[in-house]
């Protein structure tokens, strides 16, 4: 049996002018001999299997093919299914007090943040937002809003130098089951 991994693409569908339909997205991926490839909301999320092992190998061959076959370049995070299990099970916020969990949102990092990470961020969170750093994965707690949060992608991304895609709770909840219901 082949690994289960996800792909998340970074700033399509959103306005960005870089559109891509999910079933030419799927198309795309089966052309790259990716099994079991579903995707999930028109954001960018992709479920396959691929015997090729290396995450950051399959980010480069899915950026390419996605150049090729769009003309455009968009960032690709790649995690497998156990990452995205530990993702989801050391979100520290969900524990906390008071928490709503719809207003919980998870920042996939390119790269692991410098150690002075949070630091940068800090200004940017308002009284009420919450932010943990855990590996390569920043947890947000935005009562306001992701919309209203100066805890942007692009904020981030300036912040850090790394490349950045947010998920809500939901989605990042929903992409694991339908690693697991895959296998």
């Amino acid at each position: 049996m082949m690994p289960t991994y996800v792909a998340m693409l970074r700033g399509i569908n959103v306005g960005s002018g870089k559109i891509v339909k999910m079933e030419r997205l799927r198309a795309s991926f089966e052309a790259l001999g990716f099994g079991g490839v579903r995707t999930y909301v028109q954001s960018g999320n992709a479920i396959f299997e691929s015997e090729q092992k290396s995450p950051t190998g399959l980010c480069k061959k899915i950026e390419e093919k996605i150049q090729r076959d769009f003309g455009f370049t968009v960032p690709v995070l790649v995690k497998t299914s156990k990452e995205m299990a530990q993702i989801v099970s050391d979100n520290p916020l969900v524990k906390e007090k008071g928490i709503d969990h719809s207003k919980l949102h998870v920042t996939f990092l390119s790269d692991a943040p410098p150690k002075t990470a949070v630091k940068a961020l800090e200004p940017l969170a308002t009284g009420r937002e919450r932010f943990r750093i855990l590996n390569r994965e920043i947890y947000l707690y935005c009562p306001d809003g992701y919309g209203n949060t100066k805890l942007s992608n692009n904020a981030i991304e300036k912040k850090l130098s790394v490349v950045a895609t947010t998920r809500n709770w939901r989605t990042v909840n929903t992409l694991l089951e339908m690693c697991r219901s895959s296998r």
